[in-house]
């Protein structure tokens, strides 16, 4: 089952929720960033920093290796237009790779995670097993899931018996 599916948590990340301000713009919040925001539920990125589409003016903001002050400048950048708050010790992201990576998450959440459903770039905010995730897809076999760090065992826990379930249909 090893070469078939990697399951690994993303270390070194800055997250944050970005808030677009009543009265502000989605472009307004794009120009301070400095990069184009997704319309939708959808991923772009930029170098180290991708951009999630959470909401109407809602975005998750992602750093690689991110800076220990990198939230209060994202905080500086956008005062006025976008209200920012540091998720970087509230989320966890596991990253699911591999050809069994759509068989593993088809059986928790309650999306078409087909390719011509569901793109790369595509988000969705679900459930899976009763757990809260934010899902997008990288590519046809690479999928990010940010869940909330007090549910990490829990998940892992859904992905062991999940994975040896679907060892056992093999």
């Amino acid at each position: 089952m090893a070469e078939y599916l990697a399951i690994t948590e993303r270390t070194g990340l800055g997250i944050a929720t970005v808030m677009q301000r009543q009265g502000a713009s989605a472009a307004a919040v794009s120009a301070a960033m400095g990069c184009a925001l997704p319309q939708g539920p959808r991923r772009t990125a930029e170098g180290p920093l991708s951009i999630i589409g959470t909401g109407p003016g809602t975005w998750l903001a992602i750093m690689e290796d991110a800076a220990s002050d990198w939230v209060e400048m994202l905080q500086t950048r956008l005062a006025g237009v976008a209200s920012v708050s540091d998720q970087s010790s509230g989320y966890l992201v596991q990253r699911i790779a591999g050809p069994g990576a759509v068989d593993l998450l088809q059986r928790g959440v309650a999306i078409d995670l087909h390719p011509a459903a569901f793109p790369t770039g595509s988000v969705a905010t679900s459930v899976i097993a009763h757990i809260g995730v934010i899902l997008w897809r990288l590519d046809d076999a690479v999928f990010d899931v940010a869940i909330f760090r007090s549910y990490a065992d829990s998940f892992r826990h859904w992905i062991d018996l999940t994975q040896s379930g679907l060892s056992h249909e093999q």
